[in-house]
Parts: C-alpha cells; structure tokens; sequence
C-alpha cells in the first residue's frame, strides 16, 4: 500500500518552492498566502522535516526542501501531462476500422477526405490485421470480402467483388481476345490462385496458363501492373480509380463474380452509437446503390 504524503501540501509547497514565495503559490493555486503557510506547514509536521527557512520578508529553501523541490516538480509536471493525455483521450471520437491494406490504399483512403468534411470530429484510425477472421474488440467495424455470415457480428453489403484484368493501355492495344493472353505475363496474387482460372473459364479460353510473377497483395499486382510489368487480375472496387484516370485499361469487356462480396462488418451493439452511424450511412452511399 502506497504511503502518500499530505498532497494538498506539496502542491503548496512546490509553488511557493517555485516562485520563492508564498504570495506567488497563492496566485497560482487561487488560494490565499495565508492557506498556502497553513499547508506548507502541515506538510513540514507529517514529514518532521523543515522545508523553508523563514525570516522578515525573506523566504529560502533548507537542504531538505531544495532536495524534495527537485524531485517533485518533474513528478508533478509528468501528473499534469497525463492527465491532459487522459483528458484528450476521452475528449476525442476515434472510430477503429479492420481492414485489408489494399482496400486501405486504393479505395477508402482517397476518399477519406469527403468523410472528414462531413464529420471533422471523427478520427478514422485503421488496423490492417485480418479483419472479421480475427474481429478485435478494440475495433469499431471491419470491411472485408465474404458470404455476409460472420457470427456474432452484423454485415451489410457494399460492392460486388467483381473480377477483371487489367493492363497498361498500350499493352492493351495487342490483346484482341481471351486467349492473346497466353503470350502475356499474367501477374498472380498467391493467396487468389484461383482468380485467373476463374475467369480465363468463363472468358472461353481456359487452355490458358496463368504464369507471370506472384505478389502477396492486389495492390503489388497492381502496382506491377501500371509499372508495365504485365496484365494483372484487377478486383472492384480496387481498379476503379485507375481506369477512370487512363492508367490502367480493361481490354475484355467481360467481369466475372468472385463469388464473395465487400461487406461492412460491425457488433449489434455498434448499432446506438453516433459516430458509426455517421460513418456507416457515409460508407453505404459512397459504395453507390444498392447491389
């Protein structure tokens, strides 16, 4: 068990140590000098220690007093920090959101801004991990790709997770069918080997192969993609910003369903708090109609 000393007085003690003066202790602490003598001198009977000496218009420090002087204005300053930290903390709207890097990256965050006109108070913070397979209870909501059945949690569609390759537009220029693509470096993504056989199927051209370099995340195969380095298997809504800028073409007019689809993700009891709410509604129409 702590064995605190008489707290009202050091905080007396500290100021007038500070300013070299009881007047000046009084100021800060909205107190007369009168009541911070009084306090100084509790404090000085509980320790058995004298912390001032005191003469005619004069006040100075004893060996004691200058030693406790210096080691409790840092502790009390460090109080007041973290208290201010606290305060902060409990003051500030934070919305945690779980979601995968690629999403992070090439759908929400070039939006975010639109999010922050309509709710400047709201911090989106995200946490990239493995979203709902390992929902936190640290996180407000999740977005993630699947059947819309997590348990225990609520989900709301927001896109279909659509396939389609992409390329640079003048690597485009010689793709005129499906089955072109066999003399094309097809970039993989290892934990989607099934995207390309999914679609070269229904594209009619399932002879072909998909051999080209592997990246752990659509957004390397992207990346690799607009860097030249071959034809990608573009997901919605990931390519989307790119087509619409010219930098990256569909040259298939075909998409196939991935058979999963881009859901929010959330806890029923998410459902009364504002803040979410502001966020899902914001989410939902930015996502467009219904699907």
């Amino acid at each position: 068990m702590r064995k605190l000393p008489f707290l009202n007085g050091v905080r007396a003690f500290e100021a007038a140590a500070r300013h070299g003066a009881f007047s000046g202790a009084a100021e800060e602490l909205h107190v007369t000098p009168a009541a911070i003598s009084r306090m100084v001198r509790l404090l000085e009977d509980r320790l058995g220690v004298a912390l001032f000496e005191r003469k005619a218009n004069r006040l100075s420090l004893t060996a004691a007093g200058r030693s406790y002087q210096a080691g409790l204005t840092p502790l009390l300053d460090a109080l007041s920090n973290l208290t201010e930290q606290v305060v902060a903390q409990g003051a500030a709207r934070v919305l945690t959101l779980g979601v995968g890097p690629t999403f992070a990256m090439r759908w929400l965050i070039p939006r975010l801004s639109d999010f922050r006109k309509i709710a400047p108070g709201i911090e989106v913070r995200f946490t990239t991990g493995g979203v709902a397979a390992d929902f936190s209870d640290d996180w407000t909501c999740g977005v993630t790709l699947g059947d819309g059945k997590w348990p225990g949690l609520r989900a709301e569609r927001l896109f279909p997770a659509d396939l389609t390759p992409v390329c640079r537009p003048e690597l485009a220029r010689d793709l005129k069918e499906p089955g072109d693509l066999a003399e094309e470096s097809l970039i993989r993504v290892s934990h989607a080997p099934e995207d390309w056989p999914l679609w070269l199927t229904a594209a009619g051209a399932p002879q072909v192969s998909a051999k080209g370099p592997a990246f752990e995340y659509y957004s390397q195969a992207l990346q690799a993609a607009l860097d030249g380095v071959g034809v990608a298997m573009g997901i919605h809504p990931y390519i989307e910003d790119d087509i619409a800028a010219g930098r990256l073409v569909a040259p298939f007019a075909l998409s196939v369903p991935k058979g999963k689809q881009w859901h929010l993700v959330y806890r029923q009891e998410q459902e009364g708090d504002p803040d979410f709410q502001t966020f899902r509604r914001w989410l939902l129409e930015s996502s467009g109609p219904p699907h």
